[in-house]
């Protein structure tokens, strides 16, 4: 099997200036996304070593998260180390694969340290949640100061969330103007905005705030918290993954995609790389422009893994997320 972990050199999304014509023309057909959606698990039938090479490259697009109000630099150390090793060893050696890891750890601000310490010499970055996460309900000041001060503390992605006030009102330059300041908070530390999709109302908002977020230079969009009562959909995916493409089109600039929350089967990861296969290309098929954020997905995906060398089954236990 080919290495899942290779380098890649995508320019950054530098935004462009605001364009309400493009933002008023936006109109999404529900109907049409969901019949869309609906057959993205059943076009293609991955099986055997081509299922074990999807779910390796699964592996090293995850965000593994752990984002809880018990968080503490023991759990997190010890999420950091599963991270440098998602998998064990005799799995890897029995698919014939190098060793690795996954595409970043997300954190708490004050568990920075603790993230760093365990990480170091990995390679893998440090990515923190910011700007009043996850209601956002905290002033511009406030939340330009969290980015600041995690950026100095060594995160090197910042994954913010937009207020979603200005969606549901309609005040989208605002929202723009608010992205932009992120951006340049966040200096050499890449950008991901959450638009918090369970909350926007419709596919159309949802859609107008991609474009919104990817003009103000940000480098992913994502779809949730993972705290919302709806979380990561495919429908909501495809949209957001269509002004993704669309973006690319008219700029000539990549623009990464991170569905998050409620995604913790190894089946499901497989059907959101679909997604991207089909809709942005393999160019996108890589952890510098897609990520999962998800916790107990890898443990799943593990046990898959563990089925396709053995044959058998595993109990859960056997394959902890740390």
């Amino acid at each position: 099997m080919k290495k899942a972990s290779e380098e890649h050199h995508i320019s950054r999304n530098p935004g462009m200036a605001l364009d309400m014509s493009l933002i008023d023309k936006i109109k999404i057909n529900k109907s049409a996304v969901e019949r869309r959606a609906s057959t993205l698990g059943t076009r293609r039938a991955v099986k055997k070593e081509w299922q074990a090479a999807w779910l390796l490259r699964a592996i090293t697009c995850i965000d593994l998260t752990t984002l809880a109000g018990d968080d503490t630099d023991g759990n997190v150390s010890r999420l950091c180390a599963k991270a440098r090793k998602p998998v064990r060893e005799d799995i890897l050696a029995s698919l014939g694969m190098e060793p690795i890891t996954v595409g970043a750890v997300c954190v708490y601000h004050n568990l920075i340290p603790a993230a760093l310490k365990t990480l170091e010499g990995s390679g893998i970055p440090v990515a923190v949640v910011s700007t009043g996460f996850p209601a956002g309900q905290i002033t511009s000041e406030q939340k330009i100061k969290e980015i600041e001060t995690s950026v100095a503390a060594g995160a090197k992605e910042i994954d913010i969330v937009i207020s979603r006030a200005m969606v549901l009102t309609g005040n989208w330059e605002a929202l723009y103007e608010e992205v932009k300041a992120y951006r340049k908070a966040c200096g050499d530390a890449h950008l991901k905005t959450i638009l918090a999709t369970g909350e926007l109302a419709t596919l159309t908002n949802v859609a107008k705030a991609s474009q919104i977020c990817m003009m103000g230079g940000a480098d992913f969009i994502k779809t949730s918290t993972g705290k919302e009562s709806v979380n990561a959909t495919l429908p909501v995916s495809l949209v957001m993954v269509r002004a993704i493409r669309d973006y690319y089109e008219r700029t000539g600039f990549k623009v990464g995609f991170k569905p998050a929350g409620g995604i913790s089967k190894a089946k499901d990861a497989i059907t959101w790389l679909i997604l991207i296969k089909e809709e942005l290309g393999n160019e996108w098929l890589n952890n510098h422009l897609f990520r999962f954020g998800a916790s107990s997905l890898l443990g799943d995906i593990e046990r898959q893994l563990e089925h396709f060398t053995t044959g058998r089954y595993s109990a859960s236990y056997r394959h902890p997320v740390a």
